[in-house]
């Protein structure tokens, strides 16, 4: 939701210091997780969100928006602004041309946005390392490693293998559901 918001605004709404602002999230890609874990693992243990799963979606959330930014400005910057001209001539305002007319459109988009941050979150492995303590809240990539880790730093191979078949299920599963949006095209039936 916050992607699709904020790809149209930098797509859309052109107002000064849009391009500057779009290049310094852009930028952000720039700065790998492991040069802020540390300060990100102390200003989360203050405010109490350590080992805690919110505080873990904050993160994930924060370290996938520049990226869903980026696709969904993409999206709609693709898309012909006559659709949403049309839309502003017949009474809508800004945010219900987003919604009823260019949101319908620019649903591939959306979809090849959840299911990147889907996939990056479900597989993360080091926030959720370094965030979680308690083994209950562990992550499935987290559990995983703990679970086939034996003595003297051997390997279940086949506790690994059953983890990896039980990891990779829920995205087959979410995939096949949503492949007919994302491999749909981005303008079929907009131009009615």
């Amino acid at each position: 939701m916050l992607s699709t918001l904020a790809g149209y605004g930098f797509a859309r709404l052109r107002f000064r210091g849009s391009n500057l602002l779009f290049f310094a999230t852009l930028a952000t890609f720039m700065i790998p997780f492991q040069a802020v874990i540390t300060p990100l693992y102390l200003v989360l243990h203050q405010i109490g969100l350590t080992n805690n799963l919110l505080g873990l979606m904050l993160v994930y959330t924060t370290f996938n928006l520049p990226f869903g930014i980026f696709l969904m400005r993409n999206s709609f910057a693709a898309l012909p602004s006559s659709i949403e001209e049309a839309a502003l001539v017949d009474g809508c305002g800004v945010l219900r041309a987003m919604v009823r007319v260019l949101l319908p459109v620019a649903i591939p988009g959306v979809i090849s946005t959840a299911l990147f941050t889907f996939f990056a979150s479900w597989n993360e492995f080091f926030a959720a390392l370094i965030l979680m303590t308690d083994q209950s809240k562990y992550t499935l990539p987290v559990a995983l490693n703990v679970l086939s880790s034996g003595t003297f730093g051997t390997l279940d191979w086949g506790a690994l293998q059953a983890g990896v078949a039980v990891t990779i299920v829920p995205c087959i599963v979410i995939y096949v559901l949503l492949q007919k949006y994302y491999v749909g095209g981005m303008l079929t039936g907009a131009m009615k």
